[in-house]
């Protein structure tokens, strides 16, 4: 049971649930139970309890590929496939077979697609090279996390543990005081 609060926000425990007895009693459950649900059927929020926080602005976390992307599927359009026109080496059209400015293009493009080509195979061959030991690191680094994370973990749950051993001590403490008190 919860009192009367002292201070705005604040809320006076009355119960002892470590040392009050007789809630393994017959019957005690079901009236707890049939009191939890008559407040329930007699409690009707009269207002929204987060009316004094701001809305969320989730927008803060999306990129604009992000915002594109949710349009179209607000759009229920399909996702549009990988172009791969950049990738094709044309030749003039034939209304240009003999333009040699056209074909200079061509020669350029060409000459542009083998240098991208180019950059990859490098890239791939640097992977090769550092990949293992970079993504090593990485695994290190996130095992390192997940200790850190645990160790936090730990203490949270002693801090918890004790907590819970204090309120018992001081309910015990109380219950017997007031045990003394009540003969």
């Amino acid at each position: 049971m919860a009192g009367a609060s002292s201070v705005a926000g604040e809320v006076f425990v009355d119960a002892l649930p470590y040392f009050d007895q007789g809630y393994d009693a017959p019957g005690v459950r079901e009236a707890a139970a049939a009191l939890v649900e008559e407040e329930t059927r007699r409690y009707r929020p009269t207002k929204n309890y987060l009316s004094y926080l701001p809305t969320p602005d989730f927008s803060a976390f999306e990129t604009e590929i992000m915002k594109n992307e949710f349009e179209r599927l607000a759009a229920r359009q399909p996702l549009e496939l990988l172009s791969m026109k950049r990738y094709e080496l044309p030749a003039p059209s034939s209304g240009q077979k003999n333009d040699i400015t056209a074909w200079q293009e061509c020669v350029n493009n060409s000459m542009a697609q083998l240098e991208h080509q180019a950059v990859r195979i490098e890239n791939l061959e640097l992977m090769a090279q550092y990949g293992t030991n970079a993504w090593k690191v990485s695994n290190d680094n996130l095992a390192f996390m997940i200790e850190n994370a645990q160790k936090e973990l730990q203490k949270v749950r002693k801090n918890i543990q004790d907590l819970n051993w204090q309120r018992k001590n001081d309910q015990l403490t109380a219950g017997a005081k007031l045990r003394e008190l009540e003969s």
